[in-house]
């Protein structure tokens, strides 16, 4: 049992009898009343999103879990994505749903899929939070057209689209966050 005070962001915990990882935290000490921790808990499941509030001090159930490191093998049919477990070279096949952002990944690609700890099974397939990627098509740039701020679509390698500034031709290696799917800097 851990209480608030060992709240972290990724934290694992257990609530209502589901899995939820924290997302972010914010103790809150108001002038007037008692102390809580106002959070934002992911479920581990769906992907849902929930506000929640706990008293400060509250016993919080943590769930374990492991984290295992897989490379991407090949996709099968429209919603199996099959890895391959990097020291063991035991292979998994997982649905689409699990993955955090299956637009983005491509073959041979490290990922972390976390597990829960007691009943071995799997829960997450996470990306690293940077993948480099190929632009395979854009519109070109035209010259002397340099606004600011201004984002154009280009498909890369993997098939997805993303938004990049004007300058980025075809055939360039981007830096994309998985996380938010947008283009972080051009690779040199």
């Amino acid at each position: 049992m851990a209480t608030t005070a060992d709240f972290k962001n990724g934290l694992c915990i257990v609530h209502n009898g589901e899995l939820w990882t924290i997302v972010e935290f914010q103790h809150v000490k108001p002038g007037k009343g008692n102390t809580f921790v106002r959070t934002k808990l992911k479920h581990i499941k769906s992907g849902r999103v929930l506000e929640n509030r706990f008293d400060a001090g509250v016993k919080i159930e943590l769930a374990r879990v492991e984290r295992r490191p897989y490379q991407f093998l090949y996709k099968e049919g429209d919603t199996t994505y099959n890895f391959m477990h990097v020291e063991t070279f035991e292979q998994l096949a997982i649905e689409e749903s699990m993955i955090n952002n299956p637009g983005l990944l491509k073959e041979g690609q490290t990922v972390e899929i976390m597990y829960h700890a007691d009943t071995d099974t799997p829960l997450t397939c996470e990306l690293p939070p940077f993948v480099d990627l190929q632009v395979t098509y854009t519109e070109p740039g035209v010259k002397g057209d340099t606004a600011t701020n201004t984002l154009k679509r280009a498909t890369v390698e993997t098939g997805a689209e993303v938004f990049v500034p004007l300058f980025i031709e075809s055939g360039e290696i981007i830096k994309v966050d998985t996380r938010t799917n947008k283009y972080a800097e051009r690779v040199k």
